[in-house]
């Protein structure tokens, strides 16, 4: 947290004085996950995780492999995976693990992205995130539920359609519906000028090879998708608003959809009456004999 504080002090005052500001100072504020410590009840549900490291390749940042770490918990045949948000971690998900590690029969996945929690880089990003879902299905198997936060959810939906995996169930908490307006609003809150942002998009195209706008649910959502889906969300979020995620669910009414108002885009992940409907939702909805043996 304190080299992203840095950085956007740093930014904020080359903006003020009208001086330049490099691209890369700029991927810099993008593409660093702040990483916050763990806490006790973290470390002590990591340490009942059995452990081990995977790698997926960075074609932007660094050119090589990138280890990240995974944690299971259970060794049922039903799987489930939960993919994390930005600047997160698997650990910040404990509440959801613990209440799902009730259920029988399951093995409960989840992992620390490239650049994020306990795992290789500095600079992260959603292709590494894809990365990662795509290199644990590729060894542990195709999970039967898909879980994921914010960046994580965009993530997942991804995933699954690029592998053509087959679910019972997908939740997505908070997710992230449109990315380039989430890194304008970080561009404006570091008091980046128009003209700044726009040669930095261009920077950006130039090395993903693709536009930032790109990365938005409403575009990039199968509409043949049929598993069943639970959104849940915040209306007054104000890191994925709910304008853009109302859009998102109009188009795609078939997804069901559940508000928690003033649960906080990171909050939420500890709301009691959403990990309850979301457990709810894996034994009742899923299309799976989840809870058969």
């Amino acid at each position: 947290m304190k080299h992203l504080k840095q950085v956007i002090n740093e930014i904020r005052s080359l903006s003020n004085d009208d001086k330049p500001i490099s691209n890369g100072m700029l991927f810099d504020l993008i593409c660093y996950p702040p990483k916050m410590p763990l806490r006790l009840h973290q470390e002590q549900l990591l340490e009942k995780a059995e452990k081990q490291t995977c790698s997926v390749f960075d074609k932007e940042f660094s050119g090589k492999d990138l280890k990240f770490n995974v944690f299971t918990w259970g060794s049922g045949k039903h799987k489930i995976l939960l993919t994390h948000g930005w600047g997160s971690k698997a650990s910040d998900l404990s509440e959801i693990i613990i209440a799902l590690q009730d259920l029988p029969n399951t093995e409960i996945i989840a992992f620390d992205a490239p650049g994020n929690g306990s795992s290789q880089a500095d600079l992260s990003n959603l292709i590494l995130y894809v990365g990662a879902v795509k290199e644990i299905i590729a060894k542990i198997g195709n999970p039967d539920i898909f879980i994921g936060h914010s960046l994580g959810a965009m993530a997942n939906i991804m995933s699954i359609q690029s592998l053509n995996v087959k679910p019972s169930a997908v939740i997505s908490i908070t997710p992230l519906i449109r990315l380039k307006e989430n890194f304008i609003a970080t561009l404006n809150s570091a008091n980046v000028k128009p003209s700044v942002q726009d040669s930095f998009f261009e920077d950006f195209e130039h090395l993903f090879g693709i536009e930032a706008s790109y990365f938005n649910l409403n575009t990039l959502y199968d509409s043949n998708l049929n598993f069943p889906h639970l959104i849940a969300y915040d209306e007054y979020d104000l890191v994925s608003p709910y304008d853009y995620l109302k859009e998102f669910i109009t188009n795609y009414s078939n997804i069901q959809t559940k508000s928690y108002p003033l649960a906080g885009h990171e909050k939420i992940l500890r709301n009691q009456a959403a990990i309850a409907d979301i457990t709810d939702f894996i034994t009742k909805r899923s299309q799976s004999p989840l809870l058969r043996g």
